[in-house]
């Protein structure tokens, strides 16, 4: 049996867990979500301990055993605390402001500045102008968002500079070598 698809699911007092006709919907502070259940797979509750089970032990029901408690337990996690992504951007004259609500404007060597608009539930902060913080429920879209910023201007090996997620290693080459 799975590792990962056996441990099971610890859902706090003040979120909500609804299972019905293989959908999965989770209340809590920062919002609600919602998710299909593949066939196969079953949600058992247990007072505030979430169990997901399998039919059988066939491939296909164990590949999707442990994706399946990972993602509802991300869920869980994000309606109570939520999920955080940070950026770095480091170059000269690179930098990023807060444009608005749900907007970043970012200057990124570009001949203009590049305005990014946050999908529903995101947020940025900008402590610093090289710093921005993403925050949101569900955690494939603060990656998503994330890794959509990140390609705007990715970190170049020469000098290093772009955007980078926080706590990144960016390998250097060697430039060009003088006669």
């Amino acid at each position: 049996m799975s590792r990962i698809g056996r441990t099971p699911i610890t859902v706090p007092a003040n979120v909500e867990l609804h299972v019905a006709n293989g959908v999965v919907t989770v209340k809590g502070p920062n919002g609600t979500m919602t998710r299909n259940i593949p066939d196969g797979i079953t949600l058992v509750r247990d007072g505030d301990v979430l169990t997901v089970d399998r039919l059988n032990d066939e491939t296909s029901y164990r590949s999707l055993h442990g994706l399946t408690r990972t993602l509802v337990s991300n869920m869980v996690v994000g309606v109570t605390d939520g999920w955080t992504r940070e950026l770095e951007i480091i170059g000269v004259g690179y930098r990023a402001a807060a444009g608005g609500p749900g907007v970043l404007d970012l200057a990124l060597g570009f001949s203009h500045p590049v305005k990014f608009t946050a999908p529903t539930g995101v947020t940025f902060e900008v402590p610093a102008p090289t710093r921005v913080i993403i925050k949101g429920p569900d955690k494939e879209v603060v990656g998503q968002v994330a890794a959509s910023i990140r390609k705007l201007r990715k970190p170049e090996p020469y000098k290093g500079k772009g955007v980078r997620y926080l706590g990144e290693r960016v390998l250097r080459k060697a430039g060009k070598a003088a006669k």
